[in-house]
């Protein structure tokens, strides 16, 4: 087995426990999903995803906010699922179309990236529903959705088929997180 495909396989790994940890409102969750984002760069630099690497690169920053920021909230004993409103959902997507548009032009005209309007798009939604999960909204799951199962598809036109694998397994988890986040909703 090369040794990308070890990582990829370690890497996948922890994304999984960092997603059902997620789901069930553990604050350890975020260590597992700050592994798995650090040695999943390489791999999408190798595999000309530059966005899916600058996403990563986020996650890294966003688990370690994450982190904190639940584990001051869980101390404070006040930390629950909220939902965001429909103004914010409204704004929040139009500037990831916005964002996701910019960073497509980017990569498109200076880089040799690989699907850069979907790569941008996916990356650029993604930045919005990692912001909305550090926040504990219920909104993020839905975000979740939609992107999952476009990157199914980019990982596999890149031949990241472990990757793929796991974003099918996310799609899934999305829909389990959705369900059980809203059941903790405070106001569904």
């Amino acid at each position: 087995m090369p040794d990308s495909d070890i990582i990829e396989a370690i890497a996948a790994g922890a994304s999984l426990v960092y997603i059902v940890l997620l789901i069930r409102e553990r604050i350890v969750c975020w260590p597992f999903g700050i592994a798995g984002s650090l040695l999943s760069i390489h791999l999408f630099i190798e595999a000309r995803l530059y966005s899916e690497a600058i996403l990563y690169t986020f996650y890294v920053g966003m688990g370690v906010w994450g982190w904190a920021r639940w584990t001051l909230r869980a101390k404070a004993g006040s930390h629950p699922v909220t939902r965001l409103s429909v103004l914010g959902n409204g704004a929040l997507i139009a500037a990831s179309i916005a964002f996701g548009l910019a960073l497509d032009h980017l990569l498109a005209t200076f880089t040799d990236a690989e699907r850069p309007l979907i790569d941008a798009m996916t990356t650029s939604f993604s930045f919005a529903a990692t912001f909305l999960e550090v926040r504990k909204k219920l909104d993020a799951w839905v975000y979740w959705m939609a992107i999952n199962f476009a990157t199914i598809w980019l990982y596999q036109d890149r031949a990241l088929d472990v990757y793929a694998a796991l974003m099918g397994v996310y799609a899934a988890l999305s829909v389990v997180g959705f369900f059980r986040w809203r059941n903790a909703c405070r106001n569904p």
